[in-house]
């Protein structure tokens, strides 16, 4: 049986970064550094990215297949940006996105839920968002401040 959107729980990922507050909203939030981040695998990169952090600003990241045989633009609208807690925002094809931004015990704890698209099975959208964040960690912890 096909379970519609309105069906399906959102899907939560999250890592712990041990960095500064300060740190990991930059690296979240600067096109240079999304594109060095923002993949899934070491065969993905994203060549493009545009950010605009405010509440009805919007974003864009080209993602792509480095042999060139696949890509797709992520992009969407941020809906509630409040500096160094959370960025919530609707993807362009309406999934809602919330990012939330914690202290835990010096480091940054970071919990992403998303609502699962039609496509892909519902573990593979889970760990795909997780491996990029589990990227995100990696580039920001092995960068200096």
């Amino acid at each position: 049986m096909n379970q519609s959107k309105s069906d399906k729980s959102p899907i939560t990922v999250q890592t712990i970064v041990d960095a500064t507050l300060e740190k990991v909203w930059t690296c979240w939030s600067q096109p240079e550094h999304i594109k060095r981040w923002c993949n899934a695998s070491d065969d993905w990169h994203a060549p493009k990215a545009e950010n605009d952090l405010r509440t009805g600003g919007k974003f864009l990241t080209r993602m792509e297949a480095k042999d060139g045989s696949f890509g797709f633009d992520f992009g969407g609208i941020y809906t509630n940006v409040r500096e160094h807690s959370l960025i919530e925002y609707d993807m362009d094809d309406g999934r809602h996105v919330q990012i939330q931004f914690s202290k835990i015990n010096g480091n940054i704890q970071i919990v992403e839920t998303f609502d699962p698209e039609e496509t892909n099975p519902l573990e593979m959208q889970q760990q795909g968002w997780q491996a990029i964040l589990d990227n995100f960690k990696n580039y920001t912890e092995r960068i200096p401040n």
